[in-house]
């Protein structure tokens, strides 16, 4: 009971220190688990036994005979299935190609070279080395983006780092499942032509029943035949079944079957999809916190020293400054990205949750099956992730100052809301060359922004999806422009900190008295202008002009014109070097007149 619940403590502890610290939560985990394991043994237990022993023996153990294995098998299809469901066909069609090359000959590079890196250091057999450079291509969202998420990058970098994390996490996955089945059919010897048969028995019946019951299950709660409040849980059911149907028909194609699965039903256009992800996500949190505390545990003290030697720390150098740099620079021929740029993407690469969690239900399926040099997949896998977080986490910020790649000032403009207004200032200021991302919960707003050519995302301000969005890295100013008045007042309070560095400003709301006097200065644009009244002129309007002024009495008069004005809104003074200075309450009490100063306004040109 004690260790059961010192588990699931410790594991929630982790991720709690993890957000603190804001670092990937794998490091605290396993770090945890080799203390309350191996080291305790080692050196702080006085009878010489773990602090948690996961597996009995004889005297005590939290999970009898093949149980751990089972619980972990459930544990990593769960995972598996909720990373699928991440991985969106037309995410991959978009985000260009030098991503899509980095998931495809960046991968390929990577699974030779550091299997045959391997198998010549360790002397391991090609099946096992190829199996652990399947595992290692893995990076992941959840170890880059705490990493990367104070570190101001050029957007071009930063997108290439999380979607290549993102998209490669489910290709990672498989890749990995179709080559370990691969070896489980052999024993670990010579492939024989049945061996070939059972290997395509596994990946037709594992595809087969993915997306089998990926329609099916789609079809179930589009037509309501599953009550609202059982859906998480049935899907949940589901997953379970799934694996352990397939694997009833195949041994061991229940995994590819619940990666099939997630991707399957994660490119269905249905609502259902994001509360169900949300429940697999917070579900994958908890198995997680669990997992990895039990998987670093159950590594024993010998298996550690396997790779406490000169060839691991060889083996790492060799990943971490050939075979990385090899796949992105070869992936990056003939792209815009800058060599620093291409550099920078080349140190960072820490491996992730994926990784390890896959390396120790493999380590641990094909020690029982008596397969020679499975004892060195978890220590090396781990070896890396460990490895690499603990590498970047450490000098990913210096390293971009070296490199170049980081930003002294974040000049990015989130915008929240995506209404008419939002989109003729977006497009204004994107057509000047700035960085500009609106968001919205409405999916025509959306829609409508994105025909413009702009960047916009469908998201929830009450959700921390922005918080841990690395692409977001160089936003610095921050308008809040929502018909809602505590919608507004609420982004400005939750991201100021993060995204206003430069400015926080948001519209004045209906009867505000919205001028200086009382405090206001984060008033945009005019104090007698609120989102309906800006909407009116954009709707008889939908322009943004710029206006010479020659005097300084030009510059207040047109300001005063501007009040209680229908027709056109001031938003932005315009400098003679080009600089873009949003008006405010204070900009417009604070500016002096300039010579070649410009009003940049909404509305009827002058």
């Amino acid at each position: 009971m004690l260790e059961l619940s010192g588990i699931i403590i410790l594991g929630i502890l982790a991720q709690w220190i993890a957000w603190k610290f804001r670092i990937p939560a794998i490091l605290p985990l396993i770090i945890i688990g080799l203390l309350v394991g191996p080291l305790a043994s080692e050196f702080f237990s006085a009878d010489g036994t773990k602090w948690i022993e996961p597996i009995w023996n004889g005297n005590k153990g939290l999970f009898p005979g093949e149980s751990l294995f089972h619980f972990v098998s459930l544990a990593i299809s769960i995972i598996l299935f909720e990373g699928g469901l991440t991985l969106k066909m037309n995410e991959i069609k978009n985000v260009g190609p030098v991503i899509t090359k980095l998931i495809t000959l960046g991968s390929l590079i990577t699974f030779v070279f550091a299997g045959i890196a391997v198998h010549y250091i360790f002397n391991l057999s090609w099946e096992i080395s190829f199996l652990f450079s399947a595992l290692i291509i893995v990076t992941g969202p959840t170890v880059i983006s705490p990493i990367l998420r104070n570190i101001p990058l050029k957007n071009d970098v930063s997108a290439v780092l999380k979607w290549e994390g993102i998209l490669i996490d489910p290709i990672g996955a498989l890749v990995a499942v179709l080559v370990f089945e691969f070896i489980s059919v052999g024993g670990g010897h010579s492939f024989t032509f049945t061996a070939l048969i059972e290997f395509a028995k596994i990946v037709l019946f594992g595809s087969t029943f993915g997306f089998a019951f990926a329609h099916a299950l789609n079809f179930s709660l589009k037509k309501g035949l599953i009550p609202h409040y059982l859906i998480n849980v049935f899907v949940l059911a589901a997953v379970l079944g799934v694996f352990v149907l397939s694997n009833s028909f195949a041994h061991e194609s229940g995994l590819l079957a619940v990666v099939v699965m997630g991707m399957v039903l994660g490119n269905f256009n249905a609502n259902y999809l994001k509360e169900v992800l949300y429940f697999k996500e917070a579900l994958s949190v908890l198995l997680i916190s669990i997992l990895f505390i039990l998987l670093a545990a159950n590594i024993n003290m010998n298996e550690l020293l396997l790779i406490f030697n000169w060839n691991a720390l060889i083996l790492f150098g060799i990943v971490i400054l050939l075979v990385r740099p090899l796949g992105v620079l070869l992936s990056t021929v003939n792209s815009t990205l800058k060599l620093n740029e291409k550099l920078f993407i080349s140190w960072v690469g820490p491996r992730g949750i994926v990784a390890a969690g896959i390396a120790s239900l493999f380590g641990l399926k094909l020690a029982k099956q008596g397969v020679q040099g499975a004892e060195y997949i978890t220590p090396l896998v781990f070896m890396i992730v460990l490895g690499t977080v603990l590498l970047n986490a450490t000098t990913a910020r210096f390293f971009a100052k070296v490199m170049g790649v980081f930003l002294g000032k974040s000049e990015g403009i989130l915008i929240i809301g995506a209404s008419e207004v939002s989109r003729l200032i977006a497009k204004y200021l994107v057509d000047k060359n700035r960085e500009v991302v609106l968001i919205d919960t409405n999916i025509e707003n959306i829609k409508n922004a994105q025909e413009l050519g702009l960047k916009a995302m469908e998201v929830d301000i009450h959700t921390d999806e922005l918080i841990d969005d690395i692409e977001l890295n160089n936003v610095g100013y921050l308008m809040a422009l929502t018909g809602s008045a505590q919608i507004n007042d609420y982004a400005i309070k939750k991201f100021k900190k993060q995204f206003g560095e430069n400015g926080a400003f948001r519209l004045k709301a209906k009867d505000e008295n919205g001028t200086i006097e009382n405090g206001h200065d984060d008033i945009l644009f005019s104090e007698s202008h609120d989102f309906i009244s800006l909407s009116n002129v954009a709707v008889n309007y939908p322009f943004v002009n710029e206006i010479a002024l020659k005097s300084a009495q030009e510059f207040k008069a047109f300001f005063n014109n501007a009040k209680d004005n229908d027709e056109m809104v001031p938003i932005f003074i315009k400098n003679g070097n080009g600089r873009l200075d949003v008006i405010t309450n204070s900009t417009k009490e604070s500016t002096t007149f300039e010579g070649e100063t410009s009003i940049v306004y909404l509305g009827k040109k002058i």
